[in-house]
């Protein structure tokens, strides 16, 4: 798939913006500060309904403005599809798909596809659980766009289930409050079953992507491993992830409630769920190692961007069907890699049907990119194809 053409509007610090895109590769070529990323969000964003820079929607807003459009033509072998997601601040954000009725933004999963990498991946590898733990959901919900509503309604569930608690510390500890409790387990239990068998199968399915990945840009000598570390059963290693990757929904559901009653006091005392998968890590391991804390800063920039090629492969995999393969995006990394791994990113990126890379200075883009890329010159509130060689 590719998307041929983008539109913003109030979006970040373009007021207005028209711009056409080819499949292949496109370079957007600018000072650092332009605004560069800012195109490539957006066309993660119509994806992912998030974006990869900040936790909510309001800096993606032009200041003074209500709220933003993106508006893309999406390529998928012969079909077309026209987005436009309005994305408004402390209100429900919408999209109209085909110049349709507006609907829920959540109507739109499934429509593109991407996978990109930006220097803030680096947080996969040195940064708290929840970054790994988003990075296993949001493949998962790419791949199967139901689990998003699995995902949405454990947050919510898991949010009143800690208020309840709250209020129980406080002294509230009658049996209403007790049957209340029960009833949070109950729904928490299911939404949270369905989350971390969606969340083990699709670990099992990336972790030898991964080690690809990792093995295609370095010289291969250490190899990639993850342990999965549960609040509910024994810490899973590589060797059996494809064993529990098989665990039923049940099987999981009744776990996580004897975990929740074995906890109980704890939870009681604390005010706080200390069971569920919103507490799991997934430890990422080199040559036997935990990369975190240990792994140099090469490796770091290799096994982040590993991670990334891994879930790129997993979709190609998923469905080989034309048009199918997922847009990559590239934002920043060529000019922290050494000349040997540049090259050898190039090299695997250039099969994609569509790569969006964003450059500060054009001696930074390997060769294996092919010769005739797509430029797109950015400046402040302006983005102009130059060059289609």
């Amino acid at each position: 798939m590719y998307i041929d053409h983008i539109s913003l509007m109030d979006f970040r610090t373009y007021p207005l913006l028209n711009l056409p895109l080819n499949p292949g590769v496109t370079i957007f070529l600018g000072s650092n500060g332009v605004g560069k990323t800012n195109i490539v969000e957006a066309i993660d964003y119509t994806a992912n309904l998030g974006s990869h820079r900040v936790s909510n929607d309001s800096p993606l807003v032009r200041v003074g403005a209500p709220r933003a459009f993106i508006r893309t033509r999406v390529v998928r072998a012969s079909q077309q599809t026209i987005t436009e997601f309005e994305i408004a601040p402390g209100k429900s954000n919408r999209v109209r798909i085909n110049r349709a009725s507006p609907v829920r933004a959540r109507e739109a999963l499934g429509i593109v596809s991407t996978v990109l990498f930006s220097p803030e991946d680096l947080q996969l590898i040195k940064g708290e659980p929840a970054y790994r733990r988003r990075f296993l959901d949001d493949l998962a919900v790419s791949l199967r766009p139901s689990v998003a509503a699995y995902r949405s309604d454990y947050e919510r569930i898991l949010r009143q289930r800690n208020t309840l608690l709250k209020s129980m510390r406080r002294g509230k500890t009658d049996e209403s409050a007790l049957n209340t409790l029960r009833i949070w387990n109950e729904q928490l239990a299911t939404t949270g079953a369905h989350l971390l068998q969606a969340r083990l199968r699709v670990l099992a399915v990336v972790l030898p992507q991964i080690q690809r990945a990792y093995n295609e840009l370095t010289d291969g000598s250490k190899n990639v491993t993850v342990s999965y570390e549960s609040t509910i059963f024994p810490v899973i290693s590589s060797t059996t992830l494809q064993q529990a990757a098989l665990m039923s929904v049940n099987d999981l559901q009744e776990t996580l409630l004897r975990g929740f009653a074995e906890k109980q006091s704890e939870e009681l005392d604390r005010g706080v769920t200390l069971v569920g998968p919103h507490r799991d890590e997934i430890v990422l391991e080199l040559g036997g190692i935990p990369a975190r804390g240990f792994a140099s800063h090469g490796e770091t920039w290799s096994l982040a961007l590993a991670l990334r090629l891994g879930s790129w492969y997993v979709h190609r995999a998923d469905d080989d069907s034309p048009g199918a393969s997922p847009i990559l995006i590239l934002d920043d990394v060529f000019a922290e890699l050494d000349s040997a791994r540049r090259h050898r990113l190039g090299a695997i990126v250039a099969r994609a049907e569509q790569v969006l890379v964003t450059c500060a200075v054009a001696t930074d883009i390997p060769e294996e990119l092919g010769e005739n890329p797509t430029i797109v010159h950015v400046s402040p509130g302006i983005a102009r194809v130059e060059q289609e060689a």
